[in-house]
């Protein structure tokens, strides 16, 4: 696929420099070049004159996700409509150099879709074909518009769900592209373990299946792990138009359940009992006080404003019950109280619905602020002391600072409110946040457990993975991307 003197040019470009891996990197903003007004008309040409818009309001549409960071326009927004169009505007950008952004649906959380160098947004979410279902295999594909509510919506029928939950209605070949989790990761895992085969352009729109056309089975030995390395690269080495990912059945019986506790020490020593115990809880999700608070504000709930533990139980009748039964007496020994249970679908709903909603209940707590979220994650063991200490910092920096945590699996996030108008605040909320992913790597674990690095983490990636580690993945980068034209500026640091 790659020529020999392909090859020898990525690496050049990784050995360069003796200051350290920024002066490896090349910059995109010294060879992209401008989107003029033919370049559009030879888009126009692939996609159709309705595909192309260079309106500004379009632009600004694209031009940021859900998070704090400010909007960075693209030149021009393309809406794909089938693999072909994304392969023929891949290669056009290559062919020019011009910077090239796959768009989802926007619901991330690092800036990953902000065009930092201009370019094209190539909106992907129009493709929304159910490829096929093998309910018998417990697999299906899906083009890369379909979202996991839908996706879901589309197999109810079935006896099967897709049950990775990252909050968001997220497209799944967007959770694929941020290696997403959520809520149901603690039972279900995270796309990592949940993506069998990937269709992808390449920047120069070659189009590649990660584990060869049309195979799905559930384990492979044959090469290279391709699936994986472009599961979690947030558009910067190829562009997923397609998923086969696994479906699970929908359980037999759903319980869920509130408990509060007197202190946040009680609450996570409990998830880590419940956890060492091999309980197989489907969620387990933290919520500190301050969380508590805006969730009673923003979905008009009446919760004891306490640390709180969300539950769900997944299984048989008789095992949700054995279930609850061993996770009531855990959290009754750590003074956990005031259990509210819900078996009712709708009282389920509306708990996890408010749940989701977290995000946008802390952003309430300022108004017209945004999210600016942490995203740590550390072993279990360890959960404890990261989360008691972060408390610690929040209150000698005086912020306001909900926790929530997909505690189960060891990760927790803080929903900063952030307006724009207050910069000093936002420097010490920047400051906190890499307090936090400082303590989790002291603690063995990462900066991110299901956002992604986008804009917002990038400087934090080297003291993760180490000079060595970040070299071997800018030498990927070169090899899939020589021109530096997918999604530039993420990932790496400036």
């Amino acid at each position: 696929m790659f020529s020999q003197k392909f090859i020898r040019h990525a690496l050049l470009l990784s050995s360069r420099g003796k200051s350290g891996i920024r002066c490896r990197f090349r910059s995109t903003q010294a060879i992209a070049e401008k989107v003029t007004d033919g370049f559009v008309e030879d888009l126009r040409s692939i996609v159709g004159k309705a595909n192309v818009s260079t309106a500004e309001a379009v632009r600004d549409q694209h031009g940021h996700d859900e998070s704090y960071h400010e909007t960075t326009l693209p030149d021009a927004v393309v809406f794909a409509q089938s693999v072909e169009h994304v392969s023929k505007v891949a290669k056009l950008c290559n062919d020019n150099v011009v910077p090239l952004i796959p768009f989802g649906s926007g619901t991330g959380l690092e800036g990953g879709i902000n065009a930092l160098k201009g370019g094209v947004c190539l909106d992907i979410s129009q493709m929304k074909n159910v490829i096929e279902v093998n309910a018998e295999d417990f697999d299906c594909t899906v083009e890369s518009g379909v979202t996991r509510g839908e996706l879901n919506s589309y197999i109810r029928d079935t006896g099967l769900n897709f049950p990775v939950d990252p909050g968001a209605d997220a497209s799944v070949c967007g959770m694929c592209a941020t290696s997403a989790s959520g809520t149901n990761a603690v039972r279900y895992g995270t796309m990592r373990e949940n993506v069998l085969n990937m269709e992808v352009v390449l920047a120069d729109g070659t189009v590649l299946w990660t584990a060869g056309k049309n195979k799905r089975s559930r384990k492979t030995s044959a090469g290279y792990n391709l699936t994986n390395l472009f599961v979690g690269s947030e558009g910067t080495l190829g562009i997923i138009t397609k998923a086969t990912i696994r479906l699970y059945g929908i359980p037999e019986a759903t319980l869920s359940a509130v408990v509060h506790f007197p202190s946040i020490q009680e609450a996570v020593d409990t998830t880590v009992q419940v956890m060492q115990c091999g309980v197989p809880i489907a969620r387990i999700e933290f919520l500190d006080e301050a969380a508590i608070d805006a969730f009673n504000k923003y979905s008009k709930f009446d919760m004891k404003v306490a640390p709180s533990l969300f539950l769900e139980f997944h299984g048989s009748p008789s095992s949700v019950e054995e279930q609850k039964e061993v996770v009531e007496e855990i959290a009754k020994m750590n003074n956990g109280s005031n259990f509210k249970w819900a078996t009712n679908a709708d009282e389920r709903n509306r708990l996890w619905k408010a749940r989701h909603e977290i995000v946008y209940a802390c952003t309430a707590l300022v108004p017209g602020s945004k999210p600016y979220s942490t995203d740590v994650c550390v072993p279990i063991s360890n959960l404890p002391a990261v989360i008691v200490q972060t408390k610690e910092m929040l209150k000698k920096e005086n912020l306001v600072g909900p926790i929530v945590g997909h505690v189960g699996d060891g990760n927790f996030h803080i929903f900063f409110p952030v307006d724009h108008d207050h910069p000093e605040a936002l420097t010490k909320i920047k400051a906190m946040s890499e307090k936090m992913s400082l303590l989790a790597m002291e603690m063995h674990g990462t900066c991110t457990g299901e956002h992604g690095i986008g804009m917002g983490k990038r400087e934090l990636l080297e003291k993760e993975v180490g000079i060595e580690g970040l070299r071997a993945m800018q030498i990927v980068k070169n090899a899939f991307d020589p021109n530096q034209i997918l999604n530039p500026g993420k990932i790496f640091p400036v």
